[in-house]
């Protein structure tokens, strides 16, 4: 019996006002509240609530048959306690019919693994508050911001009594071999690991309503016939994307929804898989291999890399300014400092400095609300800038 693990993150970052330079010193509160609220509104109302929706929908006619997992980020729940409660609230539905796994991950969907392990730690340790908190779940499983991942940040996940961790079936790690199966960490390989198989999850995510794509238009019995013609050898297709692909990024219109509500039907109908979650995944199965991953992975773009938030100099100068802060900010008692703190580390901010323009620029393009890289990283620096004055204020 084969299974899909069907997978979503749910994330939202705090957008960073326009910040001058004549308000370093003076203005020391950074976010955009109004668009805040209005990008949390509409993507509620257009993705997170009729998907919720679907979802719940789905549990309720097939029970244990259909199990689904998320990941959501510290930040965005922050968001859906301000502005979003229903939101919140339908999440909670969903995870307590049994069927729905919460993954564990950083706090401000930080790139925290690439620079402190005790902040990364910090992080995962609150994130697991927030869960238990609302959810009332402890993760098993964890999945790092943007699928990033490498053999010591994996060794390390494993150290911190994680049974498994997501990541990208990204090609020139596996060569020959093939995302669906099991795999382990190659240092501990007492973590399990989940691959993405990008080419199916792709075509969901972002080839669903490509009219130029020869695939289209993307039907349910289409997409089991691509399961169906997998080596039956293969144990589990791993479908991970952003919750934002549905009513978001592929609008209502395109039929997004009609496929989601068709797809278990199709699966069940026509193919010999069922539907697991991560952490079933990890129990019932047992790893083929080690993966070996020396440099750290993403499911970013062509190239599965780091240079969507860490690629040019920009990026570069803005991480490493952050980051040289942290041992002053760990001093400091004051929830505002370490709001802001966590808030400023949220990937996204490094992503809106990418000067990437090749085959993925579009997706760039598109979830950017500056007008240049080069805006995006003066005004995160001006807000730097103002965040080093106020620590300076403690001795």
């Amino acid at each position: 019996m084969r299974t899909i693990c069907f997978y979503f993150q749910v994330h939202q970052p705090f957008r960073l006002k326009r910040y001058k330079f004549f308000d370093i010193g003076n203005d020391h509160y950074y976010y955009n509240d109004f668009e805040n609220r209005n990008i949390m509104r509409k993507v509620a109302e257009k993705c997170y609530l009729p998907t919720n929706q679907v979802f719940l929908d789905l549990i309720q006619e097939y029970g244990d048959r259909f199990k689904i997992a998320y990941s959501i980020s510290g930040v965005a729940i922050d968001q859906f306690e301000m502005y979003a409660p229903d939101v919140l609230e339908s999440f909670k539905r969903l995870v307590a019919t049994g069927n729905v796994e919460i993954l564990s991950e950083t706090y401000a969907h930080s790139l925290s693994a690439l620079k402190s392990y005790e902040e990364f730690e910090c992080q995962i340790n609150m994130h697991r508050q927030k869960i238990k908190e609302h959810f009332g779940v402890e993760p098993k499983i964890f999945r790092n911001t943007e699928l990033i991942y490498s053999d010591q940040i994996g060794e390390y996940i494993s150290n911190m009594g994680f049974k498994g961790m997501i990541t990208e079936g990204a090609k020139h790690i596996l060569g020959w071999k093939s995302p669906n199966y099991l795999y382990c960490n190659a240092i501990n390989p007492k973590l399990k690991l989940l691959l993405k198989n990008f080419k199916l999850s792709d075509d969901i995510a972002f080839r669903f309503s490509n009219h130029a794509w020869e695939e289209f238009p993307l039907t349910t019995e289409k997409f089991v016939s691509w399961l169906n013609a997998i080596d039956p050898k293969e144990e589990m297709v791993n479908l991970f994307m952003d919750y934002e692909t549905f009513g978001e990024h592929q609008w209502e219109e395109t039929g997004i929804f009609e496929f989601l509500k068709a797809l278990p039907d199709a699966v069940f109908r026509y193919s010999n898989y069922t539907f697991s979650t991560p952490s079933e995944i990890v129990e019932n199965a047992e790893p083929v291999a080690k993966i070996h991953v020396p440099y750290p992975i993403s499911w970013a773009d062509e190239e599965r890399d780091l240079t969507a938030w860490l690629g040019n100099e920009l990026q570069d100068e803005a991480f490493n300014n952050l980051y040289s802060l942290y041992d002053k900010v760990k001093e400091i008692n004051d929830p505002e400092i370490w709001k802001d703190w966590l808030y400023l580390q949220t990937s996204d901010h490094f992503y809106y400095m990418c000067t990437k323009w090749f085959s993925d620029g579009d997706v760039h393009k598109y979830f950017n609300p500056y007008e240049s890289p080069y805006e995006a990283f003066v005004n995160y620096m001006n807000i730097l800038s103002d965040f080093i004055i106020r620590l300076k204020k403690y001795k």
